[in-house]
């Protein structure tokens, strides 16, 4: 999450200036897309009737399957594509997932796209011209603080609805024909699939099918008809357009098909996924017990900045249950009075505690991050161990992309945004809920509840390898790494200091 007026930089383009799109790769889009003879609807055959009873659970761990799992997805979709996302980027990765949104819809696939106000500079021809495809609509959440927008009317609400401008819609869900899901910490954005020159995330996604998707679509839709969220075309209009033009996609495609710009070595993977599906089917784990819980459009209307929502319970309930363990990631750790207390409670009670979040040398965050080492000394007297990541991780070699290591002669920063807990070794929760007051209080945020201690096992496998001395340093009260940050960052941390900490 950023800070509080976030006049930030993710855009929902769709193109780009003429000057800078490449010029494809002649035939390079006929070898790599979608293979007519297979359908999602046989792909499944198989586990159909353990859809209709049973949830089915798949962890994507690494960057790079999770893109291609979507990607896949996408290609085969049948009927329906709904998306909810935070930040929906323009970079390499936004465009080629616009273009595969693209190619959907001209299948005749109902696309739904929402985006919140805040994370959206699109320019209003590219949006527009996306929007204009029969079969693609799109909704802005809580408009009126970004997409059309001077800085004078920006500034005007937040200062007559300060609480109301900054609920955000934090939600991330993908969900294909109703039957489908990948929700969890990515967004869509390089730096949530490893293909960041600069830096990128360590994330965490679950891919979901069968029953619990019910509770995903219904969550979608009270956000899709809420008063809140408002189709594009009503916020901004553009002159002179000529959406009839049966052209006007070619240059996105151009862009998605030229190999430079989508590495070979990820369009492969996305070509041969049908063959490991059935190894995909043989991991999955079908469970009875997946919940999945989202706050409502809107959050509360409690008077001031505080009021919580059903994200914020399922987490302190789970907390308060907790009988021997704890352990979490969470990228952005700033700590409300109930927060210390409960961690305070549960390590009174026995219960061992960890908590991994991001160092000052790695994290994107600084105001978090400033908000967090105020009260990191204070967390760490109440019993809690606390793991700062390491922006240099080990880990990175196993996680990143393959072909993004191939294509550098460097490595980027390595930073943490998964958020997940996990409870007593056998409860896993995975969602987009930071330990912050934003995602307590003004954000909604989704999050998955998985009774299971399999998939337990797995996720906490891979935490003790990020709690490891390669991937993490562990904080005491005598020892943090903030020396290893840039001078810029320590600098830039001490002058946030007095940002109060309930709009971080």
């Amino acid at each position: 999450m950023r800070l509080l007026i976030l006049t930030l930089v993710a855009i929902l383009a769709c193109s780009a200036p003429k000057n800078e799109l490449p010029i494809a790769e002649k035939d390079f889009c006929s070898s790599i897309h979608r293979n007519d003879s297979l359908s999602l609807t046989a792909a499944l055959a198989p586990i159909a009737d353990s859809m209709k009873t049973k949830s089915g659970v798949y962890m994507l761990e690494d960057g790079g399957g999770s893109l291609v799992a979507r990607a896949w997805l996408a290609d085969y979709a049948e009927k329906t594509i709904d998306i909810q996302y935070f930040i929906f980027s323009p970079d390499n990765v936004g465009l080629i997932a616009c273009d595969y949104l693209v190619r959907a819809a001209d299948r005749g696939v109902k696309v739904r796209l929402l985006v919140d106000d805040v994370m959206v500079e699109a320019g209003v021809h590219e949006i527009l011209t996306l929007d204009s495809h029969e079969n693609i609509d799109i909704k802005i959440y809580n408009p009126g603080v970004n997409l059309g927008k001077n800085i004078l009317s920006k500034v005007k609400k937040f200062s007559s609805d300060f609480k109301g401008a900054n609920q955000r819609m934090h939600n991330k869900t993908f969900i294909v024909d109703g039957k489908v899901c990948i929700t969890g910490g990515r967004n869509i954005a390089d730096e949530y699939f490893d293909y960041d020159h600069e830096y990128n995330f360590r994330d965490r996604d679950v891919l979901l099918l069968g029953k619990v998707n019910e509770n995903v679509e219904k969550s979608f839709e009270d956000f899709w008809t809420s008063n809140l969220s408002v189709p594009v075309a009503e916020l901004v209009s553009e002159e002179e357009a000529n959406y009839a033009d049966t052209t006007r996609f070619d240059r996105l495609h151009q862009y998605a098909c030229n190999s430079d710009n989508f590495w070979p070595q990820v369009r492969d993977r996305i070509q041969d996924l049908h063959k490991g599906f059935e190894g995909l089917q043989a991991n999955l784990v079908w469970l009875d017990d997946v919940h999945f819980v989202s706050d409502v459009p809107g959050k509360n209307d409690a008077n001031g900045l505080g009021g919580g929502g059903v994200s914020t319970d399922t987490l302190i309930n789970l907390i308060k249950k907790a009988r021997r363990t704890i352990d979490i990631q969470s990228p952005y750790l700033v700590t409300s009075d109930l927060g210390k207390k409960l961690f305070k409670e549960a390590v009174d009670r026995g219960v061992k505690i960890r908590i991994l979040t991001n160092s000052m040398a790695s994290t994107d965050n600084m105001e978090a991050f400033s908000g967090y080492k105020r009260d990191r000394k204070k967390l760490l007297s109440s019993g809690v161990r606390i793991f700062e990541f390491r922006p240099d991780a080990k880990e990175r070699y196993q996680v990143m992309t393959g072909a993004l290591q191939e294509k550098l002669n460097f490595t980027p920063i390595f930073g943490l945004h998964a958020k997940s807990m996990i409870i007593d070794s056998e409860i896993v929760v995975v969602g987009t809920f930071n330990l912050d007051p934003r995602s307590a209080n003004l954000n909604t945020e989704c999050v998955t509840v998985i009774r299971s201690k399999r998939v337990a096992s797995g996720v906490l496998a891979g935490m003790e390898t990020e709690f490891a001395p390669e991937n993490s340093w562990e904080t005491t009260l005598t020892f943090n790494p903030d020396s290893v940050a840039s001078r810029s960052k320590r600098v830039k941390t001490w002058s946030l200091k007095m940002i109060p900490k309930d709009i971080l």
